[in-house]
């Protein structure tokens, strides 16, 4: 059996949010595959040690860094403007920025109810119009989301976090019916709880504390996150479009009613 179809060797991808975590699991997994990845990230110093741990590694693909916050329209236009002019275009984008804080409902200000949209949604709005205008003028591409289970079930203390990563998600399904004729697929990626650098650092939970040899699990590695995003972006999902895929583990279910 050939796996070929499950490759992105050659393609190149932006991966926002790449700094660490998911993204930066992502960017090295692309360009262990043989794409070439531009990893991106507010802060220029947080995000030049992905490229260079790439460059000088023997991955296939190669790699370049730009600063860019994606709340920035003319940012993110030079983010594009920077990968089309290094590596002479692009195929796939990985919406991976993100931000949260928990608080109460009745105690997020408003400045803190916009910062997380504007980030995680607006965020979102931002890239996929620039990169997707160029994918569909040069014949087609990948768009993948990355939103979380808040923002199909929702999640105690995370209203506006919840909020944002829902309209992704029905952004998602909206926009693959509007550029299924353009050849741009659109997908999403749910994820539940995840073992980053930021959970550890709150939580105390580690990828390495994590065992699979069982099924039975509730926290996931940036690994099998990015294995997804690897799939959405391959030829094996030429059929898939238009999808959030939930990768959280064992679901929760009732057992017994509650009287």
């Amino acid at each position: 059996m050939s796996l070929e179809q499950f490759s992105v060797a050659g393609r190149t991808a932006i991966v926002t949010g790449a700094s660490s975590g998911i993204g930066q699991t992502i960017a090295e997994q692309f360009a262990d595959d043989g794409a070439n990845v531009v990893v991106c990230s507010r802060e220029q110093e947080n995000v030049d040690p992905v490229a260079e741990g790439i460059e000088e590694s023997d991955r296939e693909g190669s790699a370049l860094a730009v600063e860019c916050d994606v709340t920035d329209r003319d940012a993110v236009e030079a983010l594009v403007d920077a990968t089309v002019e290094e590596f002479g275009g692009l195929d796939v984008l990985v919406n991976n920025a993100g931000a949260s804080f928990m608080a109460p409902f009745e105690d997020i200000s408003e400045n803190g109810w916009e910062t997380i949209v504007d980030i995680n949604l607006n965020g979102t709005f931002h890239c996929t119009q620039v990169a997707g205008e160029r994918m569909r003028e040069d014949g087609g591409g990948s768009v993948i989301n990355v939103a979380s289970v808040a923002g199909q079930k929702g999640s105690p203390h995370m209203s506006h976090y919840g909020a944002a990563k829902a309209g992704i998600i029905n952004l998602t399904s909206t926009l693959s019916f509007e550029w299924a004729s353009d050849d741009v697929r659109v997908n999403c990626i749910a994820p539940g709880f995840v073992a980053t650098p930021g959970v550890e650092s709150q939580m105390g939970v580690s990828a390495d504390d994590i065992d699979r040899r069982e099924v039975e699990r509730r926290i996931g590695t940036t690994e099998e996150i990015a294995d997804l995003a690897q799939f959405l972006a391959s030829p094996a999902a030429s059929y898939v479009v238009g999808e959030t895929v939930t990768a959280a583990g064992v679901p929760r279910v009732m057992e017994t009613p509650e009287v």
